[in-house]
């Protein structure tokens, strides 16, 4: 593997709620994909910044404690690492008020496995073209 360049191989798991993060943590780990659970949208730019280049994937909700929301944390995703596949999620409808960049996927709350897994694997073979 070059190290230089390493594959993305890195999913990042942003939500607030403990037990939907363990959730969404424990269906990923069924994938190829190394996962890391943060519950902030400054946390996971902390990541993004520290290894920005081996992020596959951002699972985030919109909804998020701090100065941040996941809407915000997509854009900066989006325009920062146009590589990652970001999917945004939220239980509320109307939480997503805004026009989402075009690399952004929305699922909505509650969630099924089988779609977090889909969006797992395309952000392994079929990662955003930039």
């Amino acid at each position: 593997m070059n190290t230089l360049h390493p594959e993305p191989h890195l999913a990042l798991i942003v939500e607030d709620d403990p037990d939907v993060r363990a959730l969404a943590g424990a269906l990923l780990e069924e994938t190829p994909l190394e996962v890391v659970e943060v519950e902030s949208a400054e946390a996971a730019l902390d990541c993004l910044q520290e290894r920005g280049g081996e992020v596959a994937m951002v699972f985030a909700d919109v909804r998020l404690p701090g100065e941040m929301d996941g809407v915000q944390l997509a854009k900066a995703a989006c325009k920062l690492w146009p590589t990652v596949r970001v999917v945004l999620t939220s239980g509320d409808p109307g939480a997503v008020s805004e026009e989402l960049p075009e690399c952004v996927t929305f699922m909505p709350k509650p969630w099924r496995g089988l779609d977090v897994l889909v969006q797992a694997e395309r952000a392994i073979h079929q990662p955003p073209v930039t």
